[in-house]
């Protein structure tokens, strides 16, 4: 499946919009979202965009690092169409939220640039800003479309397309501020009892000075992610995280090199920041590695759009839960009693699923082991008993990609009439949760709870 694209809602400053759909048809009511939530997705887009016209290579389209320049093009003039169609739908969600409304839906009027700040936005950020971006996006959507119709696009086409955008977004002084406004400081992204522990406890001026450098870098990552997080959640079509899983990237490389430098400079090796950060560098790289060089690679080419969400979805989890962990190992550093969870809510819930998640597979593997050993009615009465019983709640704490494989397989075994048909699916079926069940106990949530096999 191609990237999936929308029809923005397009708008003509100063004209109002006139619905055409039947009066006896009501439109629900959509909240207006928060400016400076939008004015952050749309410098995230921005950023990434560039990102990935400049670093597009980092992506692959296949599972070969040197690409064929014979290949046809099309692919990535859809993921930049489709991210300027995103970009002009938030475009048009900012103009309404600047335009505000009063308690009963009336217009609150609207906030040009010589207004004071407003939802923590710069001034410089205003309605005529936004019609000025229209105008813009205009141009270059248009243009995008135009190339994806004419078919077939070599190399030379993409190479001269990707100089061309990335020159008018860079020229255009409203696209910086875009950028400007999602690459500012993230130390603001942190929770709020992270940032009054921070403030509140006596760290030295250089231990101070590195933690509020590096955290806050972490801390605008995993807030880019939940842009990632927010598709997933909502079914969007998915090819076009690309762009953000390039401006990622470039973030995380440089945090990296920044730990790296940070550490090159400590004296005393045995510090406990310097412990720290040398862990936070180790487990950074490791999961760039698994992501850009496993879960990210061919996204580009995919077509199936259940094969798109597996491979996004895993890549999303890899680096938010292992950044969040990172994060929640700074607080332990700078409060050696803190209760981690209560600083992140969302570690605690994913405790919890995996702990569950490997305690019933657990239960279900071996149950499969002793239907494979002696497949009576009895024990494979209770094994498709365990099977219903984990298809009702635990598999949801799997990711895409394993929930589709495990149903097969319990579908076959249900479906299998006698106990020769049986006992080669309990094999492989056997191996498969063998190995599942490695993967789930290697996740980062459960690296202080190492597994206990329960007694009989």
């Amino acid at each position: 499946m191609e990237p999936a694209t929308f029809q923005p809602t397009m708008y003509n400053p100063g004209i109002q919009h006139k619905s055409e759909l039947s009066s006896d048809f009501i439109v629900p009511h959509q909240p207006i979202r928060d400016a400076g939530d939008i004015a952050f997705e749309i410098g995230l887009w921005l950023s990434g965009l560039e990102s990935f016209l400049r670093d597009w290579d980092h992506i692959p389209r296949d599972n070969q690092l040197l690409l064929e320049l014979s290949e046809d093009w099309t692919k990535e003039f859809r993921l930049t169409h489709s991210a300027l169609l995103i970009c002009s739908d938030l475009n048009y969600q900012l103009r309404k939220s600047l335009n505000g409304s009063d308690s009963v839906g009336g217009p609150a009027g609207l906030r040009s640039s010589s207004d004071t700040n407003w939802t923590g936005l710069p001034d410089t950020l205003s309605v005529e800003n936004c019609d000025e971006f229209l105008l813009i996006l205009r141009d270059i959507i248009t243009l995008n479309s135009n190339f994806i119709k004419a078919g077939s696009l070599s190399f030379d086409v993409w190479k001269a397309w990707k100089t061309l955008l990335a020159e008018r977004l860079r020229d255009s002084e409203t696209v910086q501020e875009f950028t400007a406004y999602a690459n500012r400081d993230g130390y603001e992204y942190l929770p709020a009892d992270l940032r009054i522990l921070f403030e509140n406890k006596q760290l030295s001026f250089s231990d101070r000075t590195d933690l509020y450098a590096v955290m806050s870098r972490f801390a605008i990552i995993i807030r880019s992610l939940t842009v990632v997080g927010t598709m997933l959640r909502n079914d969007d079509p998915l090819k076009s995280t690309v762009i953000i899983f390039a401006k990622v990237y470039e973030r995380s490389q440089e945090l990296i090199d920044l730990i790296n430098s940070r550490l090159s400079r400590f004296n005393d090796e045995g510090a406990e920041l310097f412990a720290s950060l040398d862990s936070a560098s180790y487990t950074a790289t490791l999961e760039l590695k698994k992501v850009y060089q496993q879960e990210l690679v061919g996204l580009v080419g995919i077509r199936p759009a259940p094969s798109i969400h597996a491979k996004v979805e895993t890549a999303y989890s890899l680096i938010n839960d292992s950044f969040e962990q990172i994060l929640a190992g700074f607080a332990r550093l700078i409060e050696p009693g803190i209760v981690v969870t209560e600083l992140f809510p969302s570690i605690q819930l994913k405790l919890e699923q995996s702990l569950s998640l490997r305690s019933q597979l657990w239960k279900v593997l071996h149950a499969v082991k002793a239907a494979e050993q002696n497949p009576e009615k009895r024990l494979l009465d209770d094994l498709k008993k365990r099977l219903t019983s984990f298809l009702d709640e635990p598999i949801g704490f799997l990711y895409f990609k394993d929930k589709e494989t495990l149903e097969r397989f319990s579908e076959e075994i249900v479906a299998a009439s006698g106990n020769k048909d049986v006992v080669p699916i309990l094999h492989r079926f056997g191996a498969y949760l063998e190995t599942l069940f490695s993967l789930v106990n290697m996740r980062t949530v459960l690296g202080a709870h190492p597994f206990a096999e329960p007694k009989r």
